[in-house]
């Protein structure tokens, strides 16, 4: 290892910069004695503990062990530390003789509880108004350092076993947590967020939209701070609250939301082998258009959203953010006269599934109800992240049935087009891969009902229209969802007890929608796939 220059110089003026509300940290040097060196101030305002890490691969100063130097303002002192991360458990330990963490040193000076960083260990302890020599300064940083850089045959990483993703593990967790979702519903919504990790749920109020978005981010995440559940306000005007805003008091910070979506996505940037998830709950409440209308853009260029002018923020947000493909995005819908209807740009970017609840599920449920346990979840699956993300990826569409499943989407899209829902080049793709994803994950669906989850999740819900405009759409949509000729009005529409499962039905996922649909444009005078 090469000699290292002196770092005394730099710590000198780091401490000098944590008397002052000046946060930024571009001038200090980033690499040190074979370790790389991140210097913070602070977020936004000055912190109380500003601190220097010094890192190898593969650790972070959000997860990991390195050394550092805690400055502890209010009480003069700078702490050289074995440092451990707070954020993430950090995955090794330092094996170190007579350890003493800075909550003890604390108690035994009768300083208090640390603010921060109390299961750190204690290396050397500096009056910053009596600071020993440069090499005094020098010689213990590097010790610790060489101490550090040596400690691989020591570090004890967690390892988590990788496995193949398979749904039916999610589905017999999800049975013992308590929550009943049927095994199609299950795959569904996972082949929704492998084919294009945008997916908005709707339908009844209290059906499960949103527990089944917890459920799956809590058993294939390793921890929480790979999912953030977000409630939107109905005040959301533009897209601050996602992604904050340059101060305009104080330019050169950036101020971040408090929900942490910013942060969520700048760490699922940094760390691509993780899946990320952000569930945005109940999110029409506002405009959707207003809030999202950088993440809709930048979901089908690929470029990335602008957040400030490069060069005048030094607070550790970057100049623009990249949406990275480990990251999923789960949207919540219920419709009622507080809410607002989405635009076909939105609902042509998603996949949108349904949920309704029948009068077979609501009497299974009342004889097996039981107290829910989310907890059981977490982490069940974790081992299986890195195959779903490998899954996410995969962009292939080939199928065994590509002849019937391409002559189902043009008769749709001949009859959808008279409406001005005809679906696009990009739709026809994704339609594609979910079907494709759909028969990788459940080996139970036949062609015809793979084609008829495509058919609701990505061309009946753009269908909108007055009564005269839609009704003969609709019948002749009906139509298309029967094996044999019928009377599609009479027999189906008009018919209360029809069985939506019964012989001659192709696709009764959609026939059903359909149905409930017509019925409501002849009811009101107008339908739309969006249901109170």
């Amino acid at each position: 290892m090469e000699k290292p220059t002196s770092f005394y110089g730099h710590l000198i003026t780091f401490i000098e910069q944590s008397q002052t509300t000046d946060l930024r940290y571009g001038h200090y040097i980033r690499k040190y004695y074979g370790t790389t060196v991140s210097v913070s101030f602070g977020q936004g305002v000055p912190a109380k503990i500003p601190w220097i890490s010094f890192l190898k691969s593969p650790f972070t100063t959000m997860k990991g062990i390195y050394p550092g130097y805690l400055y502890y303002k209010k009480f003069n002192m700078l702490i050289l530390a074995y440092c451990i991360s707070e954020t993430n458990d950090p995955g090794a330990s330092w094996n170190i003789d007579n350890p003493k963490t800075i909550t003890e040193y604390f108690k035994e000076n009768k300083l208090g509880e640390p603010y921060r960083y109390g299961a750190s260990y204690v290396c050397k302890v500096y009056d910053t108004n009596n600071l020993p020599s440069a090499d005094v300064i020098d010689s213990d940083l590097n010790k610790l350092i060489d101490f550090y850089l040596n400690l691989d045959t020591q570090v004890k990483l967690e390892i988590i076993e990788s496995s193949d993703f398979k749904r039916d593990a999610f589905v017999s967790d999800l049975k013992n947590s308590g929550l009943l979702f049927s095994d199609t519903l299950v795959s569904r919504f996972i082949s929704s967020l492998l084919t294009k990790p945008f997916v908005i749920l709707t339908g009844l109020s209290g059906s499960g939209k949103t527990k089944m978005a917890q459920s799956f981010v809590q058993w294939i995440c390793k921890d929480k701070n790979q999912y953030c559940l977000i409630p939107v306000g109905a005040d959301w005007t533009n897209r601050e609250p996602l992604l904050g805003y340059p101060n305009a008091l104080k330019p050169e910070e950036y101020v971040k939301p408090d929900n942490g979506v910013l942060d969520l996505i700048i760490q699922a940037n940094s760390t691509p082998e993780l899946p990320y998830f952000l569930i945005l709950d109940e999110m029409n409440l506002s405009h959707v258009e207003r809030y999202f209308a950088d993440f809709l853009s930048v979901m089908e260029s690929k470029e990335e959203i602008p957040l400030y002018a490069k060069g005048t923020v030094e607070n550790g947000v970057p100049s623009k953010l990249k949406l990275p493909s480990n990251l999923f995005i789960i949207g919540t819908v219920n419709i009622d006269e507080t809410t607002n209807m989405f635009s076909p740009k939105v609902l042509d970017r998603a996949n949108t599934i349904e949920f309704r609840v029948d009068q077979n599920e609501m009497k299974d449920f009342l004889v097996k109800i039981k107290d829910i346990d989310m907890e059981s979840l977490a982490g069940q699956g974790k081992g299986m992240a890195g195959s779903f993300l490998n899954m996410a990826l995969n962009k292939e569409f080939n199928t065994a049935d590509i002849e019937e499943i391409n002559a189902a989407l043009i008769q749709f899209f001949g009859e959808l087009k008279k409406t001005g829902a005809e679906f696009g080049y990009r739709s026809a793709t994704e339609i594609l891969r979910l079907i494709h994803q759909l028969s990788l994950l459940d080996n139970n669906l036949e062609t015809s009902d793979k084609i008829d989850i495509a058919i609701m999740q990505k061309l009946l819900p753009k269908l909108h229209g007055s009564r005269r405009k839609i009704c003969p759409v609709l019948e002749t949509l009906g139509g298309f969802c029967m094996s044999d000729k019928t009377n599609i009005i009479k027999e189906v529409f008009e018919k209360e007890d029809f069985n939506f499962n019964g012989q001659g039905v192709m696709y009764p996922l959609s026939l059903e929608k359909i149905t409930r649909m017509y019925r409501g444009a002849v009811d009101n005078g107008f339908a739309s796939f969006a249901e109170a």
